[in-house]
């Protein structure tokens, strides 16, 4: 049975991967952050999957789960890590904490660092280990190619890991092991209630006020609409498969206007266009 390693299962896209993953006769191995939500997931997958109980930041948690691998594989290779864990929160960048930023970047690309450098080995760049080579999965974001007003962090994270992928997928020619990035657009899951209960009082009174409630708003809607989270796990399969993989792959819902125009259109056009229907302009640029 092929093994996969899967970062941040218990809820949305990673749970959404991890499903469609034992569906395609996979057995994966999936990380959480409370045994609880473990313990739940064992019950739904069956012996299908094994929780791997670790926080992206914790590197002796990771290390201690690199060993649960490795004996669970019995001398057999990965065949994939899928780096999904992740975490967002907006604020004007002018607003936000020096903390939050810094965690945001620890998280969502520092994180995804860590792990691949732990799994490697055991995706077949320790030359000693026989066998196929693994593949890794990197989930980046729209926001890896574009930064949105609001997301600044969270842009930069990713775009981070649009970057470390393509160093690493050059490096790791070397040993057989590739990098593919996949890029989902907005995605139907519980961070847009969260979203919604948040509080926006520290904005109150200050020119990003009714800026960021509109893309606050917008997000919301969106989100709503997005992709289902088994959607971009389908992706996921087809990138851990497929003959000849592409290096990156888009999974955005109406992914003409909401990526591949805005990436091809002059970046000072996209700004005024996002500056008009978000109210980022100046009065003297409105007309």
């Amino acid at each position: 049975m092929r093994s996969v390693v899967v970062t941040g299962v218990s809820t949305g896209v990673g749970r959404g991967t991890v499903e469609v993953l034992i569906q395609e006769g996979w057995r994966v191995f999936g990380s959480v952050r409370r045994k609880e939500d473990g313990e739940k997931l064992r019950q739904t997958f069956g012996d299908a999957f094994t929780p791997l109980l670790f926080d992206v930041e914790d590197e002796e948690a990771i290390a201690a789960a690199v060993e649960t691998v490795r004996a669970e594989l019995g001398g057999a290779n990965l065949l994939g890590l899928v780096n999904n864990a992740g975490s967002s929160f907006t604020d004007p960048l002018l607003l936000q904490s020096v903390a939050d930023f810094r965690k945001q970047i620890s998280i969502n690309l520092v994180g995804v660092f860590a792990v691949i450098r732990a799994f490697a080995p055991l995706l077949g760049a320790d030359l000693a280990r026989p066998g196929p080579k693994g593949r890794i999965i990197n989930i980046s974001s729209v926001g890896g190619k574009m930064g949105p007003p609001f997301l600044g962090a969270y842009a930069a994270a990713k775009h981070g890991v649009e970057g470390l992928s393509e160093s690493l997928r050059r490096e790791l020619q070397l040993v057989g092991v590739d990098v593919i990035v996949v890029g989902p657009g907005s995605v139907k899951t519980a961070i847009w209630d969260k979203a919604e209960a948040m509080s926006l009082d520290h904005l109150a009174g200050t020119i990003w006020e009714k800026p960021y409630l509109a893309f606050h708003n917008y997000m919301i809607t969106e989100g709503r609409r997005g992709l289902e989270p088994q959607d971009v796990g389908k992706v996921v399969v087809r990138a851990l498969t497929a003959a000849r993989p592409k290096t990156r792959y888009p999974v955005v819902k109406g992914r003409f206007f909401n990526f591949t125009l805005p990436t091809m259109l002059p970046a000072r056009l996209v700004d005024r266009m996002i500056g008009r229907q978000l109210g980022l302009l100046p009065a003297a640029r409105l007309g």
